[in-house]
């Protein structure tokens, strides 16, 4: 089962995090939160949150990624040469940062499709394999890129990931000597 504070804390931490990659002219902080933002709020309706928030609130978290893109497409080129021909941030470390996004945010994906076919909004092992492997490509972006808030942030997350392997991981033990 997946606790509502994980899916409240994701999108609020999105939506930092979002602005942050902006500020710094990130692509691949970016581009992490829009691949799984709408998943995050997929997971909210699932959970019942989203009915009990404040309709101005629900209109803002749906229209802020597509305000974003259209802010993007409006000057196309003003977003291309901030993010792609970023001086500091060379084409491989932006490619090696998105693919630790990309791998990181398949988690979400993966966690998608395992809860809709199980018809309720878990958190499997799978889940957090993912965010390790993702975590750490992410990790290593933030110490090429001398960030402390990627460095930090994952690291953190990094120890919660492996504990809730972990967890599961005794969970499924004693449920097995439960059945025996």
């Amino acid at each position: 089962m997946s606790p509502s504070i994980f899916w409240i804390l994701s999108i609020a931490g999105s939506y930092l995090l979002c602005i942050y990659g902006w500020l710094r002219d990130d692509f691949s902080i970016i581009f992490g939160q829009f691949i799984s933002y709408y998943i995050y709020l997929w997971n909210l309706n699932e959970k019942g949150i989203w009915n009990k928030l404040h309709g101005a609130l629900k209109t803002l978290l749906v229209i802020t990624p597509v305000i974003a893109a259209a802010f993007m497409l409006h000057d196309a080129q003003h977003f291309i040469d901030s993010f792609f021909r970023n001086e500091e941030v060379p084409l491989w470390l932006l490619i090696f940062g998105s693919m630790g996004q990309i791998i990181f945010t398949l988690r979400f994906v993966y966690q998608w499709a395992y809860s809709f076919h199980h018809k309720e909004s878990l958190l499997p092992a799978g889940f957090w394999i993912i965010s390790l492997v993702g975590s750490s490509v992410i990790v290593a972006y933030g110490v090429f890129r001398l960030d402390p808030v990627l460095i930090l942030g994952q690291s953190v997350g990094f120890v919660a990931y492996f504990r809730n392997l972990m967890i599961g991981r005794k969970s499924s033990k004693q449920s097995v000597a439960y059945e025996k």
